[in-house]
């Protein structure tokens, strides 16, 4: 059985370091919130200027206080506000230890596009990610592994416009949790197929599985 997208946000909330400072970027890595237990001691850091984020606020939202995404969200204690500034100071900076985030592509040498797909009149969104994928130690990317049309989304070079050269470390799809690093793509988890049905319908070379 494929995962559900909360499946993919524990999954991915279990692999963050405890007492990490990291990013959810907007759409479904906001989820990963839900899954972070406060004794692991992880921050979340919003770009629009914050530490200390908590899960959504949906029962009972505060119109002053969201997410970068505009979602009302909840503080733990001890949460800091500051300028937006000093917030992508802190990005730049390489102050954060992951950020996680979406995805059109990514290329096995860990390219990422996430902020345009060429077509002509699509909006752009690049917002933070560039200074996200650039800054932080580490990039997970959650996405759905194909598109609509089942073309792949791991891909062996990007043809989209770049986010970021070589910063995705780990990709975690409804189908596999993907490794990505200087050996190559290595297949971490599956779920619902097998590495060789991987193997059939992606391009890329994949390590594992034998």
């Amino acid at each position: 059985m494929t995962l559900s997208r909360s499946d993919m946000a524990a999954l991915v909330a279990r692999d963050i370091p405890d007492g990490a400072y990291v990013n959810l970027g907007i759409g479904q890595p906001t989820t990963v919130a839900d899954h972070l237990a406060p004794e692991r001691g992880i921050v979340l850091h919003t770009e629009n200027g914050m530490l200390g984020m908590g899960p959504l606020n949906e029962d009972d939202p505060d119109p002053d206080l969201i997410n970068a995404g505009k979602q009302p969200v909840t503080e733990l204690p001890g949460a800091a506000y500051f300028h937006h500034a000093d917030s992508f100071a802190m990005m730049r900076g390489g102050h954060l230890d992951v950020c996680v985030l979406g995805a059109f592509q990514v290329s096995a040498g860990g390219d990422l596009a996430n902020w345009h797909t060429g077509e002509p009149g699509a909006i752009p969104a690049v917002g933070g990610a560039m200074d996200l994928a650039i800054g932080a130690k580490e990039v997970y990317v959650m996405m759905s592994l194909f598109a609509r049309d089942g073309s792949p989304k791991l891909v062996p070079a990007c043809t989209y416009p770049l986010t970021g050269l070589a910063c995705v470390s780990r990709v975690y799809t409804e189908h596999a949790v993907f490794r990505l690093g200087p050996s190559g793509v290595v297949v971490a988890e599956t779920f619902g197929t097998t590495v060789d049905e991987l193997r059939a319908r992606l391009a890329v070379p994949l390590l594992g599985g034998e």
